[in-house]
């Protein structure tokens, strides 16, 4: 993992370094980390960031243990779509390493510098996913949660054999059949998941986003239920108004933005 330096680091750094210093690389991460931290004073906001995120995974812990599981087949993706840079950065500096994007575009115009930063990242794709991003987002993210059309199925494939690997799958079903949501609907989710499979794409589970108006534990169940009848053990479900009732239905994956992050900041524009 690449060092990390604070500002005070970083110019003292610089004013050491004599004209002919060759350790270039060295120097690109000091630039590289000024451009990161080329923000406003650590806020209020940055340091409940980091106060958050240890909430949160205390209470993951509790429901874990009140659902009698073990806590470590619980993944917690930090939602960071539409957060500043100081926010996410204020939880990478916690030591925590998975994060959940919405568009492609956004993620690229961020993780990029993180993981030079950072190190190896842990980046899901929880968004819609049109197939003209699909190569973006097979590069990008080690996980896509949101495959729900035959379409981006064979994109999905086809780079795979291209690359030789494919990030891990999760299909997405519409489990309240919501005709303006994204997903594969409840009755078809089965065909679904078998054309994948044949299409040799690595399914690990099945992801839901339920209803606002309705009760979340009634989609947990169902969603656990076709899991369960694919043989898939993967479930991503649960956000931050409801991640502790899916993990009492079994959720391996939940994604928690704004009980982290706080209210999103809408980009400019």
């Amino acid at each position: 993992m690449i060092a990390t330096y604070d500002l005070g680091d970083a110019a003292e750094f610089l004013s050491n370094m004599s004209a002919d210093c060759a350790d270039y690389k060295a120097m690109d991460n000091v630039f590289l980390w000024l451009k990161l931290s080329s923000l406003p004073p650590r806020s209020q906001s940055t340091r409940e960031c980091a106060m958050s995120i240890q909430e949160i995974k205390t209470r993951i812990h509790n429901a874990a243990a009140e659902a009698g599981r073990n806590v470590d087949g619980i993944s917690l993706i930090a939602v960071s779509k539409v957060q500043p840079n100081e926010r996410v950065q204020a939880v990478l500096e916690t030591g925590h390493t998975t994060f959940g994007e919405n568009r492609v575009q956004e993620a690229l115009g961020k993780w990029p510098d993180f993981q030079q930063i950072f190190g190896e990242l842990d980046l899901h794709m929880i968004g819609p996913l049109q197939t003209n991003k699909a190569r973006q987002a097979v590069e990008l993210f080690g996980t896509i949660h949101s495959v729900d059309r035959p379409k981006l199925a064979t994109t999905l494939a086809r780079l795979a054999q291209e690359r030789g690997a494919s990030p891990d799958i999760f299909i997405q079903v519409n489990t309240g059949e919501e005709p303006q949501k994204a997903g594969i609907l409840p009755s078809e989710t089965d065909a679904f998941v078998s054309e994948c499979r044949a299409l040799d794409l690595p399914v690990k589970g099945l992801m839901c986003i339920p209803p606002v108006e309705e009760e979340a534990s009634l989609h947990f169940a169902l969603l656990a239920k076709m899991a369960e009848r694919n043989g898939l053990a993967g479930l991503s479900m649960g956000m931050s108004d409801d991640f502790e009732k899916a993990i009492q239905f079994g959720a391996t994956h939940i994604r928690v933005g704004s009980a982290i992050f706080g209210a999103r900041v809408p980009a400019a524009g």
